[in-house]
């Protein structure tokens, strides 16, 4: 995730990624450290992200489900993912409360 300062649709951006759940660990994307940046222009967003292991077989409903999410969001009016590997996920990506809930203490 990048450390520059998010606008507020931003922000609301990130909230509405919090209720897209990975099917198979029963978090949210947010918390397990997918997503990497959001960024929104002219109501356009770019959420860039990557998944737990490449060939990930819910891929399309995950996809679907942001896409959904994104466009909740008053003032958003198309959602593009950027699909990365890199920087490679791992547990250290996760925040606390994932950890906590997941048992990586």
């Amino acid at each position: 995730m990048t450390t520059r300062a998010y606008s507020e649709i931003e922000e609301k951006v990130f909230a509405a990624l919090e209720d897209v759940i990975d099917p198979e660990i029963g978090m949210d994307l947010v918390n397990l450290g997918l997503i990497y940046d959001v960024k929104v222009e002219s109501g356009d967003c770019v959420v860039t992200m990557t998944l737990t292991t490449m060939g990930c077989p819910l891929g399309d409903m995950i996809n679907d489900d942001i896409h959904r999410a994104v466009i909740s969001v008053d003032g958003v009016n198309t959602c593009d993912i950027n699909l990365v590997w890199y920087p490679v996920w791992g547990i250290d990506k996760m925040s606390r409360f994932a950890k906590v809930t997941l048992g990586f203490h």
